[in-house]
This record gives structure tokens, C-alpha cells and sequence, in this order.
């Protein structure tokens, strides 16, 4: 596994076109990339196989489930060095959905949602604050998400 691959353009255009619609069948992106389903499939297992595609997910509007507040926390170390260790201890809380090592202001940044603020306060106070290597942090609410989107793999034409 994750051994590197030489890829080419239809490689590219799967991945394109998977991530903006990933239900669609292999026989219908072969259509629409002049192939085979057949060369669909094994083009996708080939990037399975690298590690380049590791799954597929669900898009689910947490607003709907009654997911109020997003918040982005910023995260001081008391030493960089306890990051792995922080890490996993964060990785045990379960409204931390994604949570970055680096540079700047934070040692770390994690975003974390919730259903109310209570539930912030609770995650932030009871369980963040108490995880050793903290040493403190900065929270900023999300008002708005005005986009949340894949990377373009493909560059566009000029």
C-alpha cells in the first residue's frame, strides 16, 4: 500500500469526478469519460490499492440533526513536543471533527461541533482543558459556513 503511482489524466478525472459526485455508478462516469466501466473499476481499485482513495463519505447537514455551533479552537502547548500525546487525548472527544498540527499562533487548531452551547462549554471546560499539555486556548465561533468544498485535483483550462 501507499506505494507511488504515476498518474494520468482519466486518473485525475475520476478522482474529479467521485469527489463532486461519488454515487455514480462506473458504467455512467465511464460514459461520461469516453471509457469502459470496466477501466472505471479498475482505475479506482488501483487508487484504492495506493492509498490515493481511501473511501467514500456521507454528506450530512449537521444543522438539520440540530448541530447549532461550530467553533474553532485554537490550541497552546506547554512544550511542541507533546503533541502526539495531546493528540490522541483529543482524538478521544467525539465533536472534534478535524483537528491540524501547526505553524503560527496555535501549536494546534481543531474544529469541534455541537448541539448547543452548553454541550461547547462542557466539551471545552470539562474535557479540552483538562488534557495535560494544554496549556491554554482560543476559541472562535463559526456565525456562517459559506462553503465547504473538495480540492480541484484538475487544473482548469486557460
Amino acid at each position: 500500500m501507499s506505494q507511488k503511482l504515476n498518474l494520468d489524466k482519466l486518473d485525475y478525472q475520476i478522482i474529479q469526478s467521485m469527489a463532486e459526485n461519488a454515487e455514480i455508478s462506473y458504467a455512467d462516469l465511464g460514459k461520461k469519460l469516453f471509457v469502459s466501466g470496466g477501466t472505471i473499476h479498475v482505475r479506482i481499485k488501483k487508487l484504492q490499492e495506493s492509498g490515493i482513495v481511501t473511501g467514500t463519505r456521507l454528506t450530512v447537514d449537521i444543522k438539520a440533526l440540530g448541530f447549532d455551533v461550530i467553533t474553532f479552537v485554537g490550541i497552546y502547548l506547554q512544550k511542541s513536543s507533546m503533541y502526539e500525546d495531546v493528540a490522541k487525548e483529543l482524538a478521544k472527544i467525539p465533536q472534534i471533527v478535524r483537528l491540524n498540527y501547526t505553524t503560527g499562533t496555535y501549536s494546534m487548531f481543531a474544529e469541534i461541533v455541537c448541539k448547543n452551547i452548553q454541550q461547547l462549554k462542557h466539551v471545552l471546560h470539562d474535557k479540552l482543558q483538562n488534557i495535560k499539555g494544554i496549556e491554554r486556548t482560543e476559541t472562535l465561533i463559526s456565525l456562517e459556513e459559506s462553503f465547504n468544498r473538495n480540492v480541484q485535483v484538475l487544473e482548469e483550462e486557460v
